[in-house]
C-alpha cells in the first residue's frame, strides 16, 4: 500500500468512516471514475487545486459533470487563482495530481464543496492514487475535509 493511500486510510479510520477503498481502472475523467463504481458522474468529487495569490494551494470540491468557474473561485479565495503546478499540488497535500483526496493532506488547505455533492447519499473522491477511490457521505467529507459549501461552478 503507497503513502499515500495510507494517510487516506488513517484519515478515514480517525474520522470514524467505515469505507471501503476500492481499485479502479486509470480513470482520467470523472465519467471514467462513475463508470468504474457504477454512480452518476456528478457523484464523483473531484479536486480541482489552484494556487492562489499567496501562491498557497487551495482545493475547490467539485461535482464531476461541473466546471469550476475561475472567476467566482477566485471570489471565494480572495484574490487572484492560477494554476497549481505538480510541485505545490505535491508539497501542500502529498498527493500527485489525479489523485488528490479531499483529505489526509500533508498539509492543511483552504476548501470549498459544491453544492451538488450534498444531493447523493454517498459520493466518491480520490483516495490518494489515480487507481483508487473511496466513498462516504458528502458532510463527513465536507467535515473531514474543513471546507465550505459554496456556488463556485459554471
Amino acid at each position: 500500500m503507497s503513502k499515500s493511500l495510507k494517510r487516506v486510510r488513517a484519515a478515514l479510520d480517525a474520522a470514524g468512516v467505515e469505507t471501503e477503498i476500492v481499485e479502479t481502472p486509470l480513470a482520467r475523467t470523472a465519467a471514467d471514475a462513475a463508470a468504474a463504481v457504477g454512480c452518476h458522474v456528478d457523484a464523483i468529487a473531484k479536486s480541482i487545486i489552484f494556487a492562489d495569490a499567496s501562491g498557497a494551494a487551495v482545493l475547490f470540491l467539485t461535482a464531476g459533470g461541473n466546471r469550476v468557474d475561475v472567476d467566482k473561485a477566485a471570489t471565494l479565495a480572495g484574490g487572484d487563482l492560477s494554476k497549481a503546478d505538480a510541485a505545490l499540488v505535491r508539497a501542500q497535500t502529498g498527493f500527485a495530481i489525479g489523485g488528490v483526496s479531499p483529505v489526509g493532506h500533508l498539509n492543511p488547505i483552504r476548501a470549498w464543496m459544491d453544492p451538488r455533492l450534498f444531493e447523493f447519499d454517498k459520493i466518491w473522491a480520490a483516495a490518494g492514487t489515480p487507481h483508487h477511490v473511496f466513498a462516504a457521505h458528502p458532510e463527513k467529507i465536507r467535515e473531514m475535509s474543513d471546507a465550505q459549501t459554496s456556488d463556485f461552478t459554471s
